[in-house]
């Protein structure tokens, strides 16, 4: 099945699970001929469909309930319950259960297909040597206010200008209609006060993989300045399309995270279908544009695998990770990722090319 049969057969089984906005769906597949990581980022049912076959025994391993979709640009920062700024993984949207090695093979591959400016072999090492230690320390959240100085510095280099944040949001247009009522009661739910908010409500465009997907954005002034949150429509995991090609199953957003080594945001719940969480500057994912020039690379893919490891720690014990980690041959991240690497740039030549 080529790129753009597999396309038009995972978007027609995701519109049985949600509403597909065709404006938005259409400026996805414009990002997805732009350039081969915006592709990458838009095509996890490609990735699903394709990865165990393309990487061979370096895809068997340990299942755990994975990230599904990870890559260097869903990592981002939130406040937790004591206020304190936390960096992490951002978005659980494809998370199901399936060998380890997916999300470290995707987070290696998008390095590559971002041209993450390291030595190759050194950022691959830096990611396995990143989830390695946090499997032995039993994994540790990044709270950035008094560890981590090379990171705190990457990510909040984004934070310098916070009326841009908001002058893009409040610039945004009212939706003309009242959004689905399961997601106004997930976005009242997850207001800072009982009583009642008067609020706006405007459409957001934003990510890759998610566009087409319902997302409404409840602005409102509240106590001396502006608060937001967003509901998105979420579907089962691009995994159960690939596997079955039909059929539904559970959202496991809620429960990746409920159980990995995490410092919760607190208003971000899985509510029915809908996904709730607050928008702030500070609450937010981080583009590679957004970081600033003079950079640690090697320091942030060692980060990025040990947060990998936070979050297969929620549903698999460390020692057999690390022993299935042990037996792979040396340079084996490296050669599955060039392996994808290819896979994706072939699949985004075809598609841009139609």
């Amino acid at each position: 099945m080529n790129i753009a049969k597999a396309t038009e057969r995972y978007e027609v089984w995701l519109g049985k699970h949600l509403r597909i906005l065709e404006a938005d769906l259409n400026f996805k597949h414009e990002q997805m001929r732009l350039a081969p990581f915006p592709f990458l980022r838009a095509t996890y049912y490609r990735w699903a469909q394709t990865w165990e076959k393309v990487c061979g025994v370096a895809a068997r391993g340990p299942r755990v309930l994975a990230v599904g979709d990870l890559h260097v640009e869903n990592f981002g920062t939130w406040r937790d319950i004591e206020g304190r700024l936390i960096w992490g993984i951002n978005d659980f949207d494809e998370a199901w259960r399936m060998p380890y090695s997916n999300d470290l093979i995707r987070l290696a591959t998008s390095a590559l297909v971002a041209q993450i400016p390291c030595d190759l072999k050194a950022g691959m090492a830096a990611i396995l040597k990143g989830y390695g230690a946090a499997l032995e320390a039993g994994g540790r959240p990044f709270a950035l206010a008094e560890h981590h100085s090379s990171l705190r510095t990457m990510a909040v280099h984004r934070l310098h200008d916070p009326e841009a944040f908001w002058a893009k949001l409040h610039a945004l247009p009212d939706i003309k209609e009242a959004p689905p009522s399961g997601a106004t009661k997930a976005i009242e739910k997850m207001m800072p006060d009982r009583s009642p908010i008067e609020y706006r409500v405007t459409h957001r465009v934003a990510g890759l993989g998610s566009l087409g997907r319902e997302r409404y954005v409840a602005i409102a002034e509240w106590r001396g300045g502006s608060i937001a949150r967003e509901a998105k429509a979420l579907a089962p995991s691009a995994c159960l399309w690939a596997k079955e090609g039909r059929g539904t199953a559970a959202i496991q957003y809620e429960e990746i995270l409920t159980h990995s080594v995490r410092c919760r945001d607190p208003f971000v719940h899985l509510l029915k279908r809908w996904i709730v969480r607050r928008l702030a500057p500070d609450c937010s994912r981080i583009e590679l544009s957004a970081l600033p020039k003079e950079r640690d690379e090697l320091r942030m893919l060692y980060a990025m695998g040990w947060e990998t490891a936070n979050i297969h720690l929620g549903s698999a014990k460390a020692r057999p990770l690390l022993a299935d980690l042990k037996k792979r041959p040396r340079n084996w991240l490296l050669d599955a990722a060039r392996k994808m690497e290819k896979a994706v740039r072939a699949d985004f030549e075809d598609y841009s090319t139609r």
